[in-house]
């Protein structure tokens, strides 16, 4: 119980603490205030986007709440069709920052990621075959990626969606937790090494489901794993790998189409900072998820997740942010 009143206090304090320091920022223009984003604010969404990328509670979802909070991205004396870049502009950013978080992941893993490279070159048979399970694991991804990217940012990236979003997913997460509680073979499983490219698939089908923001890419990866045989441990790891090829292809893909916008609408070291900050985030989250998963279930997100949706529905609707 220490545990679950310690997470709703910081869930508490975080989004007041993220309010305080979005309107104790140097007053500018009117016009020009909300777009630009300082020093202070780069680092917020660093350690945001670091936190949160790898555990299961979707750092897409925080990064829009933050982003709302500190006014990033927003300007109602501009044009709407100016307006509307500098909200591409930011939506861009929320996903182009997650290279941060993968570089964290390249290093934590780096003996994984070098067996699967021997396994390209031909010298690592368990490594080729890692590899061609993310291969397949990615795939769905890029291909529903692809075709509906436009509608779900149209749609999704919005602050009652990702509420939804984490209400659903932490009460689902909850009624499992509380389904399994007193059953042993539960942290059973396979190894990675028991990864077939049929089991990858059935993973990255259930990784389509994160393009919804506040659903969480991890929660469902890891779901998906221990569903088709991995043990915790096991679909843990798989996430994080299935991860950093997800993540990699989506930052490439916005960096690409959005990144001339991003750096005229953003000051280009407090870019550079963010993503600093979510490489020292994501390696401090990293550590944390897995020692916590190998000992405790996910339950504790669950209750986050619920605490989360419930305050943030309630500040929406107060048009506190």
């Amino acid at each position: 119980m220490n545990c679950k009143k310690q997470l709703i206090s910081a869930t508490l304090v975080t989004l007041l603490l993220t309010a305080c320091w979005a309107n104790a920022a140097p007053q500018q223009d009117p016009a020009t205030r909300k777009s630009e984003m300082t020093f202070g604010q780069a680092i917020t969404l660093g350690i945001v986007e670091g936190l949160t990328e790898y555990l299961p509670v979707s750092s897409t979802g925080h990064l829009l709440l933050a982003e709302r909070v500190m006014g990033i991205g927003e300007s109602h004396s501009l044009s709407a069709s100016e307006q509307e870049r500098k909200k591409e502009a930011a939506d861009a950013y929320a996903i182009c920052i997650q290279a941060g978080a993968i570089i964290a992941v390249l290093g934590l893993y780096f003996r994984r990621v070098r067996q699967m490279i021997m396994g390209l070159l031909g010298r690592d048979s368990v490594g080729l075959r890692l590899l061609l399970s993310i291969a397949a694991g990615f795939l769905p991804a890029a291909v529903i990626g692809l075709l509906f990217n436009k509608a779900i940012k149209a749609h999704l990236f919005g602050p009652w969606p990702v509420v939804a979003a984490w209400l659903v997913g932490g009460l689902a997460i909850l009624a499992v937790s509380y389904r399994n509680r007193n059953n042993p073979k539960v942290r059973s499983g396979g190894a990675l090494e028991a990864l077939t490219w049929k089991m990858a698939v059935i993973i990255g089908f259930a990784q389509c489901i994160a393009m919804w923001p506040g659903v969480s890419r991890s929660l469902v990866t890891i779901v998906g794993g221990m569903l088709v045989g991995l043990s915790m441990p096991a679909a843990v790891e798989f996430s994080f790998l299935l991860g950093v090829v997800t993540l990699s292809a989506a930052t490439a893909y916005d960096a690409l189409k959005h990144g001339q916008a991003i750096m005229q609408t953003f000051d280009p070291q407090a870019v550079a900072i963010g993503l600093f900050f979510a490489f020292i985030a994501a390696v401090v989250s990293v550590k944390w998820m897995v020692a916590y998963l190998n000992r405790h279930g996910l339950a504790i997100f669950g209750y986050y997740r619920v605490v989360l949706a419930l305050v943030t529905a309630a500040l929406l609707v107060t048009n506190y942010i």
